[in-house]
Formats: C-alpha cells, sequence, structure tokens
C-alpha cells in the first residue's frame, strides 16, 4: 500500500489492547472479534485528527457507517475476495458432517449457517486467524468459518476447503475490501484517489448505505453484498436474522449502477417493510 502510494511512511500506532501487561486477559468484548477492532480503528481516527498521520487504511467491513467529524473516505483500492471460507473437512456446505462444531464469532455467519443447517453446533471462537487454525487442529472445533481475504492476505489461502457462495453465506458489508480514511479536503485525498478502483468505491458504498439505513452494527446479524453486473448495473443482496437461525429475511435488488448509496438504502426499505427492524430488534434482545 505504501508502494502503491508512491513511497508513503508507516506510521505504527498501539491500542489500548496492546499495551496490556503480558498474561492480562482481554476485557470483555461484547461483539465477538469486532470490539477490539472498533478500539483500533478509533486509535486510528484519534491519530488523523490529531495530525499524526495522513491517511489510514481499515478493513471496510470494521470500518463505522458514521465516521467522527472531519473525516472521510477518500478511497478503496481493488477489492478482495468478499466471500467466507469454510476451513475443515468439507467441498461444501451440504457435505460438512451432522453434527459439527463449528466455530465462529460473526453473528451473521451463525445465523446463516443455523438458517441453513440447524444441525449444526454453531460456537465462539476468539483469537487471531493463527490461534484459530491451531483450536482447528487441536480437535476444538470441526470446522471454522473465515473471510477468503483475510486467509489470503495472511497466506493461509492452502486452509480454504470451499468458498460459500453470497446466496448461502451473504458477507459482512465491506467485506474483502480496504477502505482509506483521511482528513476532510486533506491534499492526501488526491494521492488516495490514484489507488482507487471505482468499481470496488462504488459495491462498498452501496453496501454500506444499506447497513447505516438498517442501523445495523457488531451485534446485528446482517450481511449486504453488491456486485457490478453487465450494462452497467449494479445487483444488490442483503440478510438478516436471528441468531438462532429461526427466522430470516432475504432480498435482492438490480438497477442503474450509478447511484449506489439510493440503491443500498432502497434495499434496506424492503428489507424493512417485510420485518427487518423487528426482527432485529429481537435478535438484539437474544444477544443482551
Amino acid at each position: 500500500m505504501a508502494d502503491a502510494l508512491g513511497g508513503a511512511e508507516l506510521v505504527a500506532i498501539r491500542t489500548a489492547g496492546d499495551e496490556r501487561p503480558a498474561g492480562e486477559a482481554a476485557p470483555p468484548d461484547p461483539c465477538g472479534a469486532g470490539g477490539d477492532k472498533a478500539r483500533f480503528v478509533r486509535e486510528i481516527e484519534r491519530a488523523l485528527l490529531g495530525g499524526e498521520v495522513e491517511l489510514a487504511v481499515h478493513s471496510a467491513k470494521d470500518l463505522p457507517t458514521e465516521l467522527p467529524d472531519g473525516l472521510e473516505i477518500a478511497g478503496v483500492p481493488a477489492r478482495e475476495d468478499a466471500r467466507d471460507a469454510y476451513v475443515g473437512p468439507a467441498g461444501s456446505l451440504e457435505e460438512i458432517p451432522e453434527g459439527s462444531r463449528i466455530g465462529t464469532s460473526s453473528l451473521r455467519r451463525r445465523a446463516q449457517l443455523l438458517a441453513a443447517r440447524p444441525d449444526l453446533e454453531v460456537a465462539g471462537v476468539r483469537g487471531n486467524v493463527d490461534t484459530r487454525l491451531a483450536m482447528l487442529e487441536a480437535d476444538e472445533y470441526d470446522g471454522l468459518v473465515l473471510a477468503v481475504a483475510g486467509l489470503r492476505r495472511l497466506g493461509r489461502a492452502e486452509a480454504i476447503a470451499f468458498a460459500f457462495e453470497p446466496a448461502e453465506l451473504t458477507p459482512a458489508a465491506g467485506q474483502g475490501a480496504l477502505a482509506l480514511e483521511c482528513r476532510l479536503d486533506d491534499p492526501v485525498e488526491a494521492r488516495a484517489q490514484t489507488i482507487t478502483d471505482r468499481g470496488a468505491l462504488a459495491t462498498v458504498s452501496c453496501e454500506r448505505s444499506a447497513v447505516a439505513s438498517l442501523q445495523a452494527s457488531c451485534e446485528t446479524p446482517v450481511g449486504v453484498h453488491a456486485t457490478l453486473v453487465a450494462g452497467g448495473r449494479m445487483r444488490v443482496a442483503g440478510f438478516c436474522g436471528l441468531p438462532d437461525g429461526s427466522e430470516w429475511i432475504r432480498d435482492q435488488l438490480e438497477d442503474d449502477a450509478s447511484e449506489p448509496e439510493r440503491l443500498g438504502a432502497e434495499l434496506a426499505e424492503r428489507m424493512r417493510g417485510a420485518g427487518a427492524e423487528e426482527m432485529l430488534h429481537r435478535a438484539g434482545e437474544m444477544t443482551a
């Protein structure tokens, strides 16, 4: 990324979590893995606002839809595979053995797995990718669900047994994409634009608009996935459901790709009309 920007200087930013004494447990995390990620995002944004850095690079799925005053998304580079991956002995969702214990920290993944395969045992899992893979090797789980993009970026693509199609497991908004954040009207925005992929920017903008309109958060089982299709059009699919997989809503729209935010908001409105708001309220009560 630094080379793509023309030789930018990398600045290491430590979070409060990084500074815990050795052996001290992490604080409770109400959003699974998302709590630590949110803390890291806030630390970077503070550095941006304080002038310590000019440009921040985030995983787009971890960046809240509401940015602090004075900051904006400057660009989105070419997107990686947005799908979720299965790690374990199976070649498809149907081939996962009945009753398997599947590890994931994501309510979105949990809801969709149980909606499709209520016979599975979906259990929470913590730690970085290497830690989770070690747990699988130790037979603490029969399988794991992780992001394809994350495994590839960490050089662990060989662990992927298969990738779920978005119709099976709708990805998180922004999954597989990076978001470049800067201060409003900062000249660095022009440099970020030089490495922006317009298609990736459009699909991520659509997905973030849908999530914002649904008022979703790390505690809500919501997936949104947009793709560009022939004829200058965009297709966006959405999922929301209860964490136990007992109820869910799926919908999709296709329209002109020139207004991605409008398309995302329209999908969210349709899902609200089908009961998404009430369902997400119940989902929140189930995980409180």
